[in-house]
Parts: C-alpha cells; sequence; structure tokens
C-alpha cells in the first residue's frame, strides 16, 4: 500500500504552493489502477467549456442532475473497477459544471447515492477530499465541501471511529463561511504594538497569511503591487492590506519584513492563538480573506488576486 502520488499529482500540476502541513496518508495499491477505464466514466469527464452541446439553460440542469448516471453506485465491492485517477478529473468538471446555488443540494445527493455501500461511500469521500478539500488542489472550496462532510458525519455507514476526521474537518471549514463576520484576532507589529482584526477601518481588508520563503506568498504580494484596481483604492483609504505570519519562528519573520510593502499592516500572531485555536483554517500559506466594511468575509482561503479584484469591482458596480 502506498500513498496516491498518482492521483495528487493532478492536484500538485495545476498548483503553485505546498500545504502548510503535512496531510492525512491516503493509501491505496496504485499499481492496480487500470489502464483502461471503466464503463461510464469517460462520459461523466464532459468537457467543462461543452458538457453536452446543449441549447439552453433547462438543458444543461438537466445534464448536470444526470452528470453521475453512468456510475454504478451498486456496484459494492467491484468499486475497484473504476479509475479513481479519471473519478478524480470527473469530479474537477463537475464541481466546475454545477451552479453554485445547487451545490448544496446536488454534493449532498451525490454523497447519499454513494452511501449504497461503504467501498462506494469510501471511494467519493477520498475523490471529493482530493477535489474540494486538498491544499494543492485549485478547487478547493470549502461551501461545496461541507455538505460532502455533514454527510460522511452523520453516515450509518460508518462508526464513531470513522467519523472522528470528517467531523474534525467540518469544525474547521464552518468558520469564517462566506457572508459572515471574520473572527476577530489580536495581531502585533514589528514594534511591539498590537491591534485587532476588527478594529481596521476601511471598505475592504485584505487578510494574507504567509510566510518568509513562501515563492507564492512573493508572487501574489507582487500581484498585489502590481495591481491598479487595489493600489488605487489602498491610496484612497478605501483598501488595507494586512500579512499575518501565523508560525513561531519571528526571527526569521523579522527578517523577512524589509520585503513586504511597508504601506500594509504587516504583523504575526504573537503566541500562535489563531493556529492553537483553530480560529482560521490554514490548510494551505498563502491564504487570501477578503473582508467588506463589517468584516463579513467576500472571499475566503483564496490564493487569486484576479478573484480579490474581480469581486471588489463587482461591489464597487453596485
Amino acid at each position: 500500500m502506498r500513498q496516491l502520488f498518482y492521483i495528487l499529482a493532478f492536484v500538485l500540476l495545476m498548483a503553485g504552493c505546498g500545504p502548510r502541513t503535512t496531510q492525512k496518508q491516503k493509501a491505496a495499491n496504485a499499481d492496480t489502477i487500470e489502464k483502461s477505464y471503466a464503463p461510464g466514466t469517460r462520459r461523466m469527464e464532459r468537457s467543462v467549456e461543452n458538457p453536452y452541446a446543449i441549447s439552453s439553460e433547462e438543458e444543461y440542469l438537466r445534464a448536470v442532475e444526470e452528470y453521475w448516471d453512468d456510475f454504478d453506485f451498486g456496484i459494492g465491492e467491484r468499486v475497484t473497477e473504476y479509475d479513481t485517477v479519471d473519478l478524480v478529473y470527473a469530479m474537477a468538471d463537475y464541481v466546475m459544471l454545477i451552479p453554485a446555488e445547487r451545490a448544496d443540494s446536488l454534493l449532498r445527493d451525490l454523497m447519499h447515492r454513494a452511501e449504497a455501500s461503504r467501498q462506494v461511500l469510501d471511494l467519493f469521500a477520498t475523490v471529493t477530499e482530493i477535489v474540494l478539500h486538498d491544499p494543492n488542489s485549485p478547487y478547493r472550496n470549502d461551501e461545496y465541501y461541507i455538505p460532502i462532510l455533514e454527510v460522511l458525519a452523520e453516515s450509518p455507514l460508518y462508526d464513531e471511529y470513522d467519523r472522528i476526521a470528517p467531523t474534525y474537518d467540518l469544525e474547521i471549514a464552518r468558520k469564517n463561511r462566506l457572508g459572515n463576520v471574520a473572527t476577530d484576532f489580536t495581531y502585533t507589529l514589528a514594534n511591539g504594538r498590537k491591534g485587532q482584526l476588527h478594529d481596521i477601518e476601511a471598505e475592504y481588508t485584505i487578510l494574507m497569511f504567509s510566510n518568509p520563503g513562501c515563492p507564492m506568498c512573493r508572487d501574489i504580494r507582487n500581484e498585489m503591487e502590481a495591481s491598479p484596481l487595489l493600489n488605487e483604492l489602498h491610496e484612497r483609504g478605501t483598501l488595507k492590506i494586512i500579512t499575518l505570519y501565523p508560525d513561531e519562528d519571528i526571527a526569521a519573520w523579522r527578517e523577512y519584513l524589509s520585503e513586504l510593502p511597508a504601506g500594509w499592516i504587516n504583523a504575526y500572531d504573537d503566541g500562535m492563538r489563531i493556529t492553537e485555536e483553530r480560529l482560521y483554517s490554514l490548510r494551505a500559506i498563502p491564504s487570501l480573506y477578503l473582508l467588506d466594511s463589517e468584516k463579513r468575509v467576500l472571499v475566503k482561503d483564496g490564493s487569486s488576486v484576479p478573484q480579490i479584484e474581480n469581486v471588489i469591482a463587482i461591489s464597487e458596480a453596485q
């Protein structure tokens, strides 16, 4: 039994920065993965651009609802006939296709269909974790993952021990959800002065968790510095940007300070309260949050500056 390196390679090839902490070990015999694809999986890997050559919204929604109909949920122990890598790709396509307003019900229904047997449920638990929860996945999305975790945490096919991991992940995923007020915390500046996240006065606040020596942190910082929109809002005082170092090597953070823009609020978490009390999900670094004037979450655990810009632009246009 080995780690699913072949499966996770799908994620690693598409992502920019690694996990902050080591993920749970996912074991499987990768040598037994079939070279040919099991019946049904090819139909599930439809193009995001043209899933059905559809001509109407009604047809599109029907196509989404029928997406998994070729999967044999009653296959039981023979579920190993399905290629796990192919199912990861199929799931990635699926989460891109489903309308956000239907995601909760569609993903919840999918997992209930997977409860046809323990073997099938385990497979879909693994596939959805890789696509929606792994820190390297470009599709990671707590809002989509929450209904899946809720099914797993309550499934009659799992015992108390089996429910520990999904219950823990669910607790973390439910924190700082979109539209909710972000958890307040105390930050510490290089001179020792302290402040509160909720005391930052601005129409928008970008909270960026970062580490010294993280290449993607540097890239995102450069993107933000080069953004005309973010620069204009920052110069007007409409936007405040706070970088927060959540770990314990403060000496390394102080050496790193010279690389950070002086006009930003550059701070660290004294005592690592955010980590110790699990105030925020920090599976991956960097992690971006966009907050409004009341510190409600507009973007959660992001890694894309264009996403931040788009959300602000839409908000400004309203």
